[in-house]
């Protein structure tokens, strides 16, 4: 494992200083935004060169680009929706090709129109699912084509929501380009944090086989997002198992400031060695 960052953690954007602040506060590695480069997240054109652009800057600092952001709400109740947002996301996938980054990350999405990190009564419902499965559908046939693979990290409010319906979907979609983004602080409201080692255990033997990426957010007792090692995770309980499991790819912490950056990648670094502060 190495330590890896959102771009989004920084306030400097590509082409500049972005990945040279990246590396220097101690990141191998980086989950890309194409917002970094100055862009939408799903743009609705690609300036040409960009992605061949942007890789080079990566190289040229030191630094992996892991992944590329494709999300977007693939459960929105509109369908008109959800088919504008499509021609972004193809943008996405280009542009991750150009980067030469394997891997595109999702949401699966809520039935909240306004926001798609929202819970939704409907989410659990039969339309959720089939336009998850339609989104999926369409997501697989970009990936194929752009020679790509897709990572859904299972999120609280999100129709996929835990580690037993990110198996579901993995299990009926049946796509070796299809796999799993794991956060164990997705896993763990609340009111499940005192069975955490429970809940990770499971999650790490029904995915284990199908990660392609492991996020580090960390979380207090209360559910609100602290840099990691400062909340309520078991992080370096959750990276023992990720390895157990044979994951051996990056460590992305995300969602804390940039000053507290440089302390965020010591702390992963650290538990990647197993040498808990």
């Amino acid at each position: 494992m190495t330590p890896g960052v959102f771009a989004r953690t920084y306030a400097a954007k590509y082409p500049g200083e972005l990945f040279a602040r990246i590396r220097k506060d101690g990141f191998s590695a980086v989950q890309f935004n194409l917002s970094c480069a100055g862009l939408a997240p799903l743009p609705a054109e690609l300036p040409e060169s960009i992605g061949a652009s942007i890789a080079h800057g990566a190289r040229e600092a030191g630094v992996t680009l892991c992944a590329l952001s494709g999300t977007y709400n693939m459960a929105h109740p509109d369908v008109e929706h959800r088919q504008r947002d499509r021609l972004g996301f193809a943008n996405v996938m280009r542009a991750a090709r150009d980067m030469n980054v394997s891997l595109v990350t999702l949401c699966t999405g809520s039935r909240d129109a306004s926001n798609m990190w929202h819970a939704h009564p409907e989410n659990d419902s039969k339309a959720a699912w089939s336009a998850l499965r339609e989104e999926l559908d369409f997501a697989l046939i970009v990936a194929e084509q752009f020679n790509l693979v897709l990572g859904i990290e299972p999120e609280p409010g999100n129709v996929i929501g835990n580690a037993r319906l990110a198996r579901k979907i993995l299990d009926e979609v049946g796509s070796r380009r299809l796999g799993i983004v794991l956060d164990a602080a997705n896993l763990l409201p609340p009111e499940a944090q005192y069975r955490q080692h429970e809940i990770v255990a499971e999650a790490a033997d029904l995915l284990g086989g199908s990660l392609f990426l492991v996020h580090a957010k960390d979380i207090d007792s209360n559910g609100v997002v602290v840099p990691a090692g400062k909340g309520a995770v078991d992080l370096p309980a959750f990276v023992a198992r990720m390895k157990e499991v044979g994951y051996e790819g990056p460590l992305v912490g995300h969602n804390f400031a940039e000053d507290d950056a440089p302390g965020v990648a010591a702390y992963l670094a650290s538990i990647i060695r197993d040498e808990t502060p």
